[in-house]
């Protein structure tokens, strides 16, 4: 490589220079960091959590130091499937109209089901997000997809929070959704029922987003030999870390709860 002996032994035998040494450093704090918050984080949320311990520096140089020690926070992204229309059920109008934005808590929810694979066989999820913080305001599992699933999730969400008369509650057309007794329920409580098109994901997209985040950070993760194993999981993905810790790049990088909290 045309180069000389004595010039081999000086650079392997110099001290690092202080930029090397800064990177050292700051690789250890990137490499906690990441671990510490499941391995889920990239180097946009890396900077933020460095810039609340006080250390600036670029995603880039975030990004480079990860490459090095090889942490990447990629996952798996799942194709959403539609639902198809119960016959004789009955439908709401898509009162939401893909406004994912909401100007305060207890205006706008959204719910859906989704599905985790175990050795038992399904366990299905149903979920409730308040679009303000993308809070999971209310969750049910089970091994049954149905109504008692989604009424469930909503019980749980009125335990926690007081929605107002007239709030939309938003949903796709699943059978459960369009059971007569869970919009008996809501009814009941004047709330305003919007469902999706059906086959169409994109009226769907923040619960579809939430789905895709639970799966790819915290399902696909794990091989779950029973239904309980599952749902110890998932909770404490939800109520320890999504809900409490896991920084939301639409929420400025904070966690839902810490947005309501300062938002409040």
């Amino acid at each position: 490589m045309g180069v000389s002996v004595s010039g081999y032994y000086d650079w392997r035998n110099r001290e690092p220079s202080s930029h090397e040494r800064e990177d050292g450093e700051l690789a250890k704090v990137i490499h906690r960091l990441f671990y510490a918050n499941r391995g889920v984080y990239g180097s946009p949320r890396i900077q933020v959590e460095l810039r609340e311990q006080g250390i600036r520096c670029s995603k880039e140089r975030i990004a480079r130091l990860m490459r090095e020690m090889e942490l990447c926070a990629k996952s798996r992204r799942n194709k959403p499937v539609g639902t198809k229309r119960r016959a004789g059920a009955s439908i709401a109008p898509n009162r939401l109209g893909r406004d994912f934005v909401a100007e305060a808590p207890n205006t706008k929810w959204v719910s859906d089901t989704t599905y985790v694979w175990t050795t038992e066989g399904w366990l299905y999820v149903a979920a409730i997000l308040d679009l303000f913080s993308r809070l999971v305001v209310g969750w049910a599992m089970d091994q049954h997809n149905d109504e008692e699933l989604v009424r469930r999730a909503f019980e749980m969400a009125l335990l926690r929070r007081t929605p107002p008369s007239e709030m939309l509650l938003h949903s796709d057309q699943g059978s459960p959704y369009t059971a007569t007794g869970y919009l008996s329920r809501l009814a009941e409580l004047g709330i305003v029922v919007s469902m999706s098109r059906t086959g169409d994901c994109y009226d769907h997209a923040a619960m579809e987003s939430f789905f895709s985040t639970l799966k790819g950070e915290c399902v696909e993760r794990s091989t779950f030999q029973t239904r309980q194993e599952a749902r110890q999981v998932i909770f404490e993905y939800i109520e320890c870390f999504y809900n409490r810790v896991r920084r939301h790049s639409t929420l400025q990088y904070m966690s839902p709860m810490a947005y309501e909290q300062q938002m409040s």
